[in-house]
């Protein structure tokens, strides 16, 4: 098969091509055929380059719903891979979750913190709030140092670093502390620029609509909690 692939395109941009032409329908079956082999090739090639493992900073931001839940998505295939997984959660502590009640099921797996009081508008005491995000983050560092737990969710500690709740410094020096195959879900959003500079995987959740802000529709028990 010819490779009429120009050299200086990299695998992104190889793909990205090779699905535009085939995406035309003036295509023969053979020539597709070609082209999807093509694509094969280099998606083979990526993954056989890559690196086997290495633990990740994580960030799931943005106005979008969906940051916490595909967290703790994660946090299922970790479960059922029979790893330990630990979750701090820093605003939403006033709650009692479903997935709480669910991941008991795997209580010798998973340990949750609950550390907030509720949203900020809900406590109006800045002063409880700043203690209780310190607190939180001091529980998460237990957790980030600790070789046992494979995976660590911070659930909304991104809102308390855009609160100045906790200084970033402080959170990107401790996750500098985690063990090399240790995995870190930050979500929330407004991370900061620096965190999301550090991080491995970042994640924008962009809001197009929601029931609440556009129809008036309240929170539902399996949808928002």
């Amino acid at each position: 098969m010819t490779n009429d692939t120009p050299k200086e395109l990299n695998p992104d941009q190889e793909i990205g091509r090779l699905i535009d032409e085939v995406m035309s329908s003036s295509l023969t079956d053979e020539q597709y055929r070609k082209k999807m082999q093509r694509r094969k090739e280099v998606q083979d090639k990526r993954i056989a380059d890559a690196v086997p493992e290495k633990g990740l900073i994580i960030v799931n931001t943005g106005n979008g719903k969906g940051k916490t839940t595909a967290a703790l998505g994660m946090v299922l295939r970790s479960l059922g891979h029979g790893y330990k997984v630990a979750i701090v959660q820093f605003i939403k502590g006033s709650w009692e979750p479903s997935e709480k009640r669910v991941f008991s099921y795997w209580e010798d797996q998973i340990e949750f913190h609950a550390m907030g009081e509720g949203f900020t508008w809900e406590t109006q005491d800045r002063d409880r709030d700043l203690d209780k995000a310190s607190a939180a983050w001091e529980k998460s560092l237990e957790y980030i140092r600790n070789p046992d737990f494979h995976l660590v969710l911070l659930d909304e500690i991104n809102i308390a670093l855009k609160m100045a709740y906790l200084p970033v410094e402080d959170v990107l020096a401790g996750l500098a502390q985690k063990p090399a195959n240790k995995h870190v879900i930050l979500t929330g959003r407004g991370a900061p620029a620096a965190l999301i500079e550090r991080a491995d995987l970042v994640t924008e959740m962009t809001l197009v609509k929601h029931p609440f802000r556009d129809q008036g529709v309240k929170a539902q028990p399996g949808i928002e909690y």
